[in-house]
């Protein structure tokens, strides 16, 4: 059974920062696409960073310069690195696996930063 559990959310201050981490466990073949999505409340669901098999990233650009995803693909993990934190950043934060043809969802963990 496959299982993502985000963690490293917290409250923070505006300018500061936080190191989401997502631990993949169970079988996964050929981890593809691994990402960082947010909610905030009564928005849509986002995409913020993804990080491809082989290192190419994207990110979303009002986080572009803030935010870092990378992976330990022998650990089966995937990190979001936030600095510089704004009070628009506040959402609860998901962690997005793609594994051939499946897709997987942590269960989010909530990041709140204050003004």
């Amino acid at each position: 059974q496959v299982q993502l559990v985000e963690s490293g959310g917290g409250l923070v201050q505006a300018g500061g920062s936080l190191r989401l981490s997502c631990a993949a466990s169970g079988s996964f073949v050929n981890i593809g696409r691994m990402a960082w999505f947010r909610q905030a409340p009564e928005k849509e669901r986002e995409l913020v960073a993804v990080m491809y098999a082989g290192g190419p990233s994207n990110y979303l650009d009002s986080v572009k310069g803030r935010f870092t995803i990378s992976r330990d693909d022998a650990k089966t993990m995937v990190y979001l690195q936030m600095n510089s934190l704004k009070p628009e950043d506040t959402a609860v934060y998901y962690c997005n696996v793609r594994s051939g043809a499946n897709i997987y969802w942590g269960q989010g963990t909530q990041v709140t930063v204050s003004s």
